[in-house]
């Protein structure tokens, strides 16, 4: 074992019972954390209210300039984290002589760590077709997604293209995600094997559709099910890997198809279930028209069994009072694709409010999103705001892709901070990754707008390392 410290500036997100197991923990006085007043003294600039995606959890932000994170390389989980000199002095000076393993430090002062970013909507067979030109929603599926899909029961196609985009998930510094491979298992089973061998905790399952799609995309109702039961029972907790129960939306779903799948939901305690929702006008009217009897797009799914605290829900763009509030009653999660709705001039999604009902969380989902980066997703999410005259905080964006939506899916308490014991899933950006970026950060003034600027700027250009459980899996290259 080799214990590795990484002094760096650090930025992550605490809840009041992170910071109360901090105050209780057996740093020195000087970096206890005795209250909210002391946090924002100490390691932010500003008073900082974040509207958590948990309802009644306080998240606050902790930055500190000159810290240090501790990693065991072979539990892959984080020791500690703190101020460097203490770090220092605890692991690898002579206070820290009572520790064994070899110490290995990594000097990145110049940059800043964050927990891993997370995306908890992308289809991975869609990188191929990212940024095909001129439709909307259903004729989009039609001329482009369902034609790439179909590629996927050759196993070498899914290999080769899981490789790749995982790869390309690491050089943007995302870490876990919630992922559509298509309706083929062995889509599923080639993702998951170069997930297991990457180390890197991901969620997906093989796509329900068994109407409304072409033929060979189409399976049989019952076998579609049995294929997510065999699924889940290779691979569910298996390591770092998660299935998720997923009928592509109500349109390629018969009403059968969804009652089974609500079943086999329901008879599972730690499978997640991922689907779409209200994304586009015209796909509301064709579940209308498919489903006249029920109240409405979010009904259905309701009535079939389909909601609760491990759903999540793409999209939600266009919803009533009464939506909201059975998305708050049941728990049931909506994910915010703004570089998606924005290329398929889909709508323009109320984050606020919809964070008021339920939790939402951020995602690119390519391949209508245009990019697997979660910095520029956010910078996308902020200009959605914009135009609704509502406003996204630099902080509040960061929260949101790292703890944010670990809270969304249920994983925060494996990842999504520096908190010790969590899995050590984490970032380094360098925040001068462009010329232009570098010249904007000498004219910042404050740590706020720093940040946003990388918002607002940054991309896979400022990732210059991906951590997965303690293993270096990305690091950018020098330019030639």
């Amino acid at each position: 074992m080799t214990i590795h410290i990484y002094q760096a500036q650090l930025l992550h997100y605490l809840t009041e019972d992170d910071l109360a197991a901090r105050s209780n923990s057996s740093n020195t006085a000087t970096e206890k954390m005795s209250n909210v007043s002391s946090l924002n003294d100490v390691t932010v600039e500003e008073d900082t209210r974040l509207q958590s995606v948990v309802a009644g959890v306080n998240v606050y932000p902790e930055y500190i300039a000159d810290g240090a994170l501790v990693v065991d390389d072979v539990t892959g989980r984080i020791l500690n984290y703190g101020q460097c000199s203490t770090m220092m002095a605890q692991y690898s000076g002579a206070n820290g002589q009572a520790h064994k393993q070899p110490i290995q430090v990594h000097n990145e002062k110049g940059n800043i760590i964050m927990p891993g970013f997370i995306d908890t909507h992308v289809h991975y067979p869609q990188i191929d077709m990212i940024a095909a030109f001129g439709e909307q929603l259903l004729d989009w599926l039609n001329n482009y997604t369902f034609i790439t899909e179909a590629g996927f029961g050759d196993s070498k196609v899914a290999h080769d293209t899981a490789r790749f985009f995982l790869n390309q998930l690491l050089a943007n510094g995302t870490t876990s995600a919630l992922v559509f491979s298509t309706s083929h298992p062995q889509s599923v089973e080639a993702f998951f094997t170069e997930s297991a061998r990457l180390n890197t905790r991901m969620i997906t399952g093989n796509v329900l559709m068994d109407q409304n799609a072409p033929k060979n995309l189409c399976v049989p109702t019952e076998q579609g099910i049995r294929d997510t039961q065999d699924i889940i029972d290779k691979w569910h907790e298996k390591g770092r890997q998660h299935v998720a129960i997923t009928p592509r939306f109500a349109i390629t779903s018969t009403p059968k198809q969804l009652q089974m799948t609500g079943e086999l939901y329901r008879s599972c305690d730690s499978v997640y279930l991922q689907t779409h929702l209200a994304e586009n006008l015209d796909e509301i009217a064709f579940v209308r028209e498919l489903y006249p009897t029920h109240k409405g797009y979010l009904d259905v799914y309701d009535d079939m069994g389909l909601l609760g605290r491990r759903t999540t829900l793409a999209h939600g763009i266009y919803l009533e009072t009464s939506e909201y509030q059975v998305l708050r009653d049941t728990g049931t999660q909506i994910a915010h694709c703004p570089t998606s709705n924005l290329f398929l001039g889909s709508g323009l999604f109320d984050l606020s409010k919809t964070l008021s009902y339920t939790g939402v969380s951020i995602a690119t989902d390519v391949g209508a999103g245009t990019s697997l980066s979660m910095l520029t997703t956010l910078s996308e999410a902020y200009k959605v705001q914009q135009l609704q005259k509502n406003s996204l905080p630099a902080h509040q964006g960061l929260y949101q892709i790292t703890l944010g939506n670990a809270q969304s899916l249920l994983l925060d308490d494996k990842i999504g901070n520096f908190m010790p014991n969590k899995e050590a899933d984490f970032v380094v950006i360098n925040m001068g990754g462009t010329e232009l970026l570098e010249r904007r950060m000498m004219h910042a003034k404050s740590l706020n707008e720093k940040l946003f600027a990388l918002m607002m700027m940054g991309d896979d250009r400022v990732i210059k390392q991906t951590v997965i459980a303690g293993v270096s899996r990305y690091k950018k290259t020098a330019a030639t």
